[in-house]
């Protein structure tokens, strides 16, 4: 069985002035940085080794891979990037502010579309994005859904061929939130997903089992452990 602890990248710089990052990038902030420090040392403490590696090609994931594996303890150990598993592409709205699009543009379209009253789902989402998207980039649900899934599908069980215990994967709050959708589709969709958060999974023999969806207790006992050193120093 693969233990997968799936983490969102660190605060960036656009997802504090409130862009839509999607396939566009921005690094980490210093709170940002000071986060993903947070949950290295969260890990440390609690005695976790990784035996592979995964994150997006996208700089922030990278960025936040690299600090992870430093202050985890975990540098050295193979490491791979996949586009599979980048943000969600907003299109011609990829880098604009989240209120002209997810506040502005998008409700304006589903008022012709009611629904029970529930949150709209990602489908629906997605296919609005696309609708609206005047530069040709957004993707379909159907692209979108499949690359997400054979993203983490391929990473697990490439994982278990080699018998590797537990990975990391840095990827994105859309895209996580997405992934933990498809594979439990009668929940409500995950919301929420702070910067710095471990969702946990299992994989055995083709199946996914998801644990808890965005955990900050390791960030938590890294901030604890770093204000007791400041208070030490």
């Amino acid at each position: 069985m693969v233990n997968i602890y799936l983490v969102r990248h660190g605060k960036t710089m656009f997802n504090t002035i409130g862009r839509a990052q999607g396939w566009s990038d921005s690094p980490l902030t210093s709170d940002g940085e000071k986060g993903i420090i947070e949950l290295g040392l969260g890990l440390k403490a609690k005695h976790i080794k990784f035996d592979r590696a995964y994150s997006s090609d996208s700089g922030r994931t990278i960025q936040t891979m690299g600090l992870l594996l430093k202050y985890s303890e975990n540098e050295g150990i193979p490491y791979t990037y996949d586009k599979r598993i980048r943000e969600w592409c907003f299109g011609s709205f990829d880098g604009g502010y989240d209120g002209e699009l997810f506040d502005g543009v998008l409700p304006r379209i589903f008022v012709d579309r009611p629904n029970d009253g529930t949150a709209r789902s990602y489908k629906e989402i997605a296919e609005a994005i696309y609708e609206v998207d005047t530069a040709g980039w957004a993707e379909t649900w159907e692209q979108l859904s499949g690359r997400i899934l054979e993203g983490f599908y391929e990473m697990a069980k490439r994982s278990e061929e080699v018998g590797a215990k537990n990975i990391v994967i840095v990827s994105h709050g859309m895209t996580i939130g997405t992934f933990v959708k498809l594979l439990m589709p009668d929940v409500p969709r995950p919301r929420g997903l702070d910067n710095g958060s471990v969702t946990h999974l299992t994989y055995e023999n083709g199946k996914f089992k998801v644990g808890k969806v965005g955990d900050m207790s390791y960030r938590e006992l890294g901030s604890e452990l770093m204000e007791a050193q400041d208070d030490f120093a």
